[in-house]
């Protein structure tokens, strides 16, 4: 890392600490020809490639404002959003890729929105996977029910 001061292109990692849950790692350096200390910050990108080629980096909020359409009328808060955003995030980082398709992303939403609100589920579902019939409808809350009772009978 270049100095900011002196531009000596070596200088000494003295402490380092994450930020921003794990997001961020802040770095106190110091230069190892004028002495002076110095902080850095790395991130980690995270880039999601949409079905057009165009590249942009992940955001959350981004998450956050599509699934507030499907969960409109529904009794789910901000902070609920927020939650899910940040599961949707980990999940796809968990994968260690820094670019990921924009289709995984829809897909890392829809078990964390399922666990939230089965409805709000529907209608995300229902777009995301570009429902066309009654039938395609049927079929997905045929699939909720059996999960539902799959769960009550583990739970037993």
């Amino acid at each position: 890392m270049r100095c900011p001061y002196c531009k000596h292109p070596d200088s000494r990692v003295v402490d380092s600490r994450e930020a921003e849950d794990g997001l961020l790692i802040r770095r106190r350096r110091s230069c190892q020809e004028c002495g002076k200390r110095f902080t850095t910050v790395e991130e980690s990108i995270l880039a999601v490639v949409k079905r057009s080629g165009v590249t942009e980096p992940f955001s959350r909020t981004k998450v956050a404002s599509g699934v507030r359409k499907a969960c409109q009328g529904r009794p789910v808060d901000d902070d609920a959003l927020a939650v899910l955003a940040k599961r949707v995030e980990d999940e796809i980082r968990a994968k260690g890729m820094a670019e990921i398709p924009s289709n995984e992303v829809g897909l890392a939403i829809l078990g964390p929105l399922r666990e939230l609100d089965e409805v709000a589920y529907l209608r995300f579902a229902s777009v995301y996977r570009s429902f066309e019939s009654v039938e395609d409808f049927a079929a997905e809350i045929e699939a909720l029910r059996d999960n539902r009772e799959t769960g009550a009978e583990a739970t037993q």
